[in-house]
C-alpha cells in the first residue's frame, strides 16, 4: 500500500461508504453532507451525527470533551463520536486537527474550541 493512495479507488470500484449516523438511514457518503431532519427523522433540530477527529493528543481530547458538553447543555440526544484512525479523519479532508464534523461536513479544524463555540457551530449546522 503506497503511502498516497488513501482514498482513491481502484478502476470499476463503486463508492460503497454509508453515512454511518445512529439513525441508520442508509444515506451515501456523498448525500450524507446534505443530512437534514427530513433524512433522518430521529435526529433532533436536523442534526444527526456529530465527531471528533483527532491523533489522540491532548488538544484533541479536549475537543471531544468539549463537544459532549455542548451536546449535553444543548439537550441532543445524538453520540459525539470520536475518531483517531488516521486513515478515517483523511476521507474528510482535514489536514490539521481537532475537527469536529458535524452531519458528514467539516465545520472546524486546527483549533481547539470552547464548549460556547460548538454550541454555536451545532446550531449554525442545524438551521
Amino acid at each position: 500500500m503506497s503511502l498516497f493512495n488513501f482514498g482513491k479507488k481502484k478502476e470499476g470500484e463503486k463508492n460503497t461508504a454509508v453515512c454511518d449516523c445512529a439513525c441508520g438511514c442508509g444515506c451515501t457518503a456523498s448525500e450524507a453532507n446534505e443530512i437534514k431532519t427530513a433524512c433522518c427523522p430521529e435526529a433532533k433540530d436536523g442534526i444527526c451525527c456529530i465527531k471528533v477527529l483527532g491523533a489522540g493528543c491532548k488538544s484533541c481530547h479536549e475537543q471531544y470533551e468539549n463537544a459532549k458538553e455542548a451536546v449535553q447543555k444543548m439537550g441532543l440526544s445524538v453520540e459525539v463520536e470520536y475518531i483517531t484512525d488516521m486513515e478515517k479523519v483523511m476521507e474528510y479532508g482535514v489536514m490539521s486537527m481537532p475537527a469536529i464534523v458535524v452531519n458528514e461536513k467539516v465545520v472546524s479544524m486546527g483549533k481547539v474550541l470552547k464548549t460556547a463555540d460548538v454550541i454555536k457551530l451545532i446550531e449554525k449546522e442545524s438551521v
